[in-house]
């Protein structure tokens, strides 16, 4: 087993390192990070805290710096430095600035903050509050700075929240390539005052084959660009050139061979209207294309994929404020690679593959760093055929989802579920995982989710490193509540630490298997092992070695764990089978087997009629002391007295049973409420309690209205 990733937070800096056998997860970056309340402050630490909705559970590490009027953080630089990123919120409406001071001397610029882009509102999401706190905004410094010089920030006006700082050490602009056309040549204003769009776009037709160049300047284009194809769109680098625009690129398709880099394309979106296409790229690119080296901000969705992209690549941008998605491959992408991006406070899923109309194949999202999607997932996939998450490091998942997502949610059809294998390879996770206000209990650092259908594909989690979830570590769920199937599962090789709840939060039937996944400062219990809906089956967790530190299972269905809670000591008195999934070798009409499980003596379970023997299984959820089963049937007096034969069988890995009682008259009678009571040997230990039936006097089948499991003699 690869020995995983290891995840260290000193002195404010989150850092990953690994040994030579795997790959550190996450990008590599221009800029290092430095969180607020690692600095020296004159203002109020705020956090940690978990709650949706609240300022400090949208900020990176749960915690930041609120600064009154005049207050003031001081980073020290981790490394030399000529320009400066701050995350930050204010209040509602408000503007303000940031004074910027080095070694004591106040710059004469400042940064300019405000709430324009921010408390973002989508009603129409079932379980969304307002969101989305948070902006950024850069500054050059004019100046070089040292690791070890002193940056301070200092509120001038308002009260501003200050999440991180991320030092970078930016080069100077790049020189226009030769033979390029420059976008100034067709009378574009590097001022940002006159309206540069047909200019972009004459030198888009005059470029074909070629390159267009985007001198250092600001641009400003009214409307989005269309006919994109053989053609190379190049800036200065993404802190020269820059595109003022919510709408880059709108269109449905491209014979390909676009290749956009080096500037940055920031836009005027403050809401999300989904019916709007206000993206850097909406629709197609064509194959064989690229995008690098960009910086997007203030957009929708950085590149909202449709049609034919095949072999694109997405790599070494930067992803932030987006009010919904980073990047959604909506169906048909084939062959995309999406590697070493940064995302911060995306409105949605950070990074999201969504096979609506065709699957999205062989495509892989490899060494992205996100941070603090505000709604939805940090990565999800819906769907698709041969897909491939590897080497990712999320961190602070806010609501509604999980660091990384596997799901055959559809949303709207026609919708392609997962296939083929799902390879789930060195991530690392970072307090991920939040409440679901719509299920009302929470969802893990990494899920699978077989939503609208059965999950097929092979799903192949390896590798993995869950740092601080303030829930579970992986979630196995049915999230439409119509129990389907999570199955085909391999978690091989995972370090867990600090999981608020449980390491495996399992809520639908199916099965996965386990190797060497270690767990250390588990808040509740190992296991949480309750499918739901109740009786909709079982999930079968088979131990392939290796495993450790994290046996126990929690013992109450009926609760839900809470974090840092502990296993509580179970009521000895209580009904084991209460609840417990059940199955049987057949079931008459509506008599399901859960009837005899669900703690309503006037419900029943009735067998396959003439068809002896006949059986009923209950699944405890664990291995227990068992020594006393209290039989049912509903105790009405039309149900006459009758005798069942029946013998009891165990097993603890629900495949190998043996019998504990065997085949006994038990004589059930309304005058004595329909009840029988089976005393179990005092050795008897066992999970799977079954109860198989070869005759009754009443009726020719089996039948029990309660099945009932006690530890007590």
């Amino acid at each position: 087993m690869p020995t995983a990733v290891t995840v260290a937070l000193a002195a404010g800096l989150l850092t990953t390192t690994a040994p030579t056998a795997h790959a550190a997860a996450g990008a590599t970056l221009p800029f290092t990070s430095v969180e607020a309340e690692s600095a020296t402050t004159t203002g109020t630490k705020i956090g940690p805290d978990y709650t949706q909705g609240t300022l400090a559970s949208e900020a990176s590490g749960r915690q930041a710096v609120r600064l009154n009027s005049g207050q003031r953080v001081e980073f020290t630089a981790p490394s030399a430095a000529n320009a400066l990123n701050v995350a930050y919120s204010v209040p509602d409406g408000q503007t303000g600035s940031l004074n910027v001071y080095v070694n004591g001397t106040k710059l004469a610029k400042t940064i300019a903050v405000t709430a324009k882009y921010s408390y973002v509102d989508t009603g129409w999401i079932p379980g969304a509050k307002t969101h989305h706190f948070y902006d950024n905004a850069r500054l050059l410094l004019g100046q070089n700075i040292q690791a070890g010089d002193k940056v301070a920030l200092e509120a001038a006006s308002t009260q501003v929240t200050v999440d991180v700082a991320d030092f970078e050490q930016v080069a100077g602009a790049a020189s226009q390539p030769a033979g390029s056309v420059s976008v100034t040549s067709k009378g574009a204003d590097p001022t940002g005052q006159g309206d540069s769009t047909q200019a972009f776009r004459d030198a888009i037709a005059s470029a074909q084959g070629g390159v267009v160049w985007i001198p250092p300047g600001e641009y400003r284009l009214t409307s989005s660009l269309s006919g994109v194809q053989n053609v190379t769109l190049q800036g200065a680098g993404s802190w020269h050139s820059i595109v003022r625009t919510s709408r880059f690129i709108d269109q449905s398709s491209s014979s390909g061979g676009v290749h956009i880099k080096d500037f940055a394309v920031i836009g005027e979106v403050t809401e999300r209207v989904d019916s709007n296409p206000d993206n850097f790229v909406n629709g197609s690119l064509g194959p064989n294309s690229s995008v690098s080296g960009m910086w997007l901000q203030h957009l929708k969705v950085g590149l909202w994929l449709m049609g034919n992209n095949d072999n694109l690549v997405v790599e070494n941008n930067r992803f932030l404020d987006m009010t919904a998605d980073g990047l959604n491959l909506n169906g048909n992408a084939r062959g995309v690679k999406v590697r070493g991006n940064f995302l911060r406070n995306q409105g949605d899923d950070a990074l999201a593959m969504w096979s609506l109309y065709a699957p999205d194949t062989n495509s892989s999202f490899e060494n992205n760093t996100i941070t603090q999607p505000n709604l939805a997932n940090g990565i999800a996939i819906y769907g698709g055929t041969d897909i491939t998450v590897r080497n990712n490091l999320v961190s602070d998942t806010n609501a509604l989802g999980s660091g990384i997502a596997i799901s055959n949610q559809k949303f709207l059809d026609p919708f392609h579920p997962l296939s083929g294998t799902i390879t789930v390879d060195g991530n690392t996770l970072v307090r991920t995982g939040a409440m679901n206000p719509n299920w009302n209990h929470p969802m893990g650092a990494l899920r699978v989710d077989s939503y609208d259908s059965a999950i097929e594909a092979q799903v192949k989690i390896t590798n993995t490193t869950v740092t601080d979830s303030p829930y579970s570590a992986f979630e196995f769920v049915s999230g439409s509540g119509r129990g389907f199937a999570a199955k085909n599962i391999t978690v091989d090789g995972a370090t867990v630490r600090n999981a608020g709840t449980v390491v495996v939060q399992a809520e639908a039937q199916g099965a996965a298997t386990f190797r060497n996944v270690t767990a250390t400062g588990v808040g509740a219990a190992g296991i949480y092992n309750c499918p739901y809906p109740t009786n909709s089956g079982t999930f079968t967790l088979t131990d392939g070695g290796g495993n450790s530190g994290w046996s126990s299972t929690w013992s109450d269905c009926s609760t839900w764990p809470q974090p840092g809670q502990g296993n509580p000591d179970p009521d000895p008195a209580r009904n084991l089978a209460k609840g417990r999934p059940a199955t049987a070798t057949g079931s008459q009409d509506v008599y399901t087997p859960g009837k005899a499980v669900d703690g309503d003596a006037n419900s029943y379970w009735e067998s396959a009629n003439n068809a002896f023997p006949q059986s009923l299984t209950v699944d405890l959820g664990s291995s227990e002391a068992v020594r006393r089963l209290v039989l049912k049937l509903p105790p009405s007096a039309a149900w006459g007295a009758r005798t069942q034969t029946v013998a009891v069988l165990g097993s603890t890995d629900g495949s190998n049973f043996s019998t504990v009682v065997g085949a006994t008259g038990y004589r059930f009678d309304p005058a004595t409420g329909n009840t029988v009571t089976v005393a179990l040997p005092g050795s008897t230990n066992l999970r799977y309690v079954r109860l198989s039936v070869s005759a009754n006097t009443g009726w020719p089948a089996g039948q029990f209205s309660e099945v009932e499991a006690y530890l007590t003699s």
